[in-house]
């Protein structure tokens, strides 16, 4: 059996979009997924009520800190805000590292509904985007890349 594609996916402070690419690529058979932050600040309520609605559970997810996943190997760190970017240490294990990033859900002002909205917007732009990483992960695995 071929080990799982190990992505690692980081933010600022592991709440929204991290764990919200997480959530999605640890869904998909031959993708073993985590995330962290650079400041991990705790899992925003919003982002567990968005991801229930997508079905997918993760009212047990914690914000981890990039430090708990530097001694590991990691076939693609990923990158998904700006100060990450900038922010993220050199992961020893890492094969190679990528950007992609969208906008922060939690900055969005308003009310709840409006705040939703652009935590809904993000979570499907997420889970699209992951989507499409991970096929593009696993075909370059397959064809040996």
């Amino acid at each position: 059996m071929t080990a799982p594609v190990r992505v690692l996916v980081v933010c600022t402070g592991n709440a929204a979009r991290s764990q919200m690419a997480e959530a999605f690529l640890a869904r998909i058979p031959g993708i073993a997924a985590a995330s962290a932050g650079t400041h991990p600040a705790g899992v925003h309520p919003l982002t567990v009520r968005v991801l229930a609605e997508a079905g997918i559970d993760w009212s047990g997810a914690r914000s981890k800190s990039i430090t708990e996943m530097l001694e590991q190997d990691w076939d693609l760190v990923l990158t998904v805000c700006d100060n990450a970017r900038e922010a993220c240490p050199v992961v020893p294990g890492a094969k190679r590292t990528s950007h992609e990033g969208f906008p922060d859900p939690a900055a969005a002002q308003g009310s709840e509904e409006e705040r939703l909205a652009a935590f809904r917007a993000v979570r499907d732009r997420i889970a699209a985007r992951m989507a499409d990483r991970a096929a593009d992960l696993l075909a370059e695995r397959a064809f040996g890349r």
